[in-house]
């Protein structure tokens, strides 16, 4: 009797050791929470974003809690507070814009809670930051169109949405380009708000104002650059302007292919995402990271497109 005890007891304790080791090897990832602030699920570019993260979350084993923003500061900052209210472990955020986002980093940061910022960028600097030198895409961008220009011409350029870091930093590097060709001309410049219909709308406008003086357009997204691609062809005007963009998308891709956008600027949605949750995993697991993390961009023409086409 007592030897059947004896067993009986070893079993359970044996049991109790392999859940237990169960547990320790899976606690690190299981029960991480993150939360999840998006600039706007309504952005193709950022849904590949999300959905790049649903994927690493899922590898990792990690929980996301994920909200749209819809464009507003003033809705992402109420997000971190509901997420700072739930204890999550990490926060991500696609910040709307460059400083009026910013609060949000604070409050997380003041709740002692990790912020990583993903694919732009705020004033206030987060735990860390995953993402691309919008700087240097604006650079890229610009300089094929100089080229493809000669040097010599009148451009318009589609800005994103007014005060985001991406907006900011992609003009800043294109004009940067500017100041090397004085000989090519910024006729007009104004925002469309990252929309494909609000740009197509826009250059509508230009073409009644400026017609055949257009000879290059460079749209900070490719939403935009698209817009401007049906404005110029309804008028009849599409062969005799260049036009790039930025990110990648499927349709600008197959645009670019086509030979009705010149090229486009790839960002990587794959490796923003994934790698934005990467990291928050590492930092709730107390793991070092790195402050940023930058994934470069790279120019796409005709010749290009068909390695990135899904």
């Amino acid at each position: 009797m007592k030897y059947t005890h004896l067993i009986l007891i070893s079993l359970i304790f044996f049991t109790m050791g392999c859940s237990q080791s169960e547990s320790n090897k899976n606690k690190d990832t299981d029960k991480i929470v993150i939360g999840i602030s998006m600039l706007s699920m309504q952005n193709e570019f950022i849904v590949n974003i999300s959905d790049e993260m649903q994927k690493k979350a899922e590898e990792l084993g990690a929980k996301l809690i994920i909200v749209d923003a819809e464009r507003s500061p003033l809705k992402q900052i109420e997000q971190v507070e509901s997420f700072i209210a739930q204890k999550v472990d990490v926060i991500i955020l696609n910040p709307c814009e460059y400083e009026a986002s910013s609060p949000a980093v604070t409050k997380a940061l003041a709740a002692n809670i990790p912020i990583v910022n993903v694919n732009s960028a705020t004033k206030v600097s987060p735990t860390a930051f995953v993402g691309s030198n919008d700087v240097e895409s604006g650079r890229i961008a610009m300089k094929f169109i100089a080229e493809k220009l000669g040097g010599n011409g009148n451009i318009v350029m589609i800005q994103g949405l007014n005060g985001q870091a991406a907006q900011i930093q992609r003009e800043e590097g294109a004009k940067e380009i500017l100041r090397q060709f004085p000989a090519i001309k910024m006729i007009a410049q104004q925002s469309a708000e990252w929309d494909r219909s609000k740009s197509m709308d826009l250059m509508q406008n230009w073409i009644q104002s400026y017609g055949t003086k257009i000879n290059a357009v460079f749209a900070h997204n490719d939403e935009m650059g698209l817009g401007a691609i049906k404005a110029l062809q309804d008028a009849g005007m599409k062969d005799k302007v260049v036009v790039v963009s930025i990110d990648a998308i499927a349709d600008a891709l197959q645009a670019v292919k086509k030979g009705d956008l010149d090229a486009t600027v790839f960002q990587d949605a794959r490796k923003q995402g994934a790698g934005a949750v990467e990291t928050a995993v590492k930092i709730a697991q107390g793991q070092k990271v790195e402050k940023e993390i930058m994934i470069p961009f790279k120019l796409l023409t005709k010749g290009d497109v068909d390695s990135y086409l899904k």
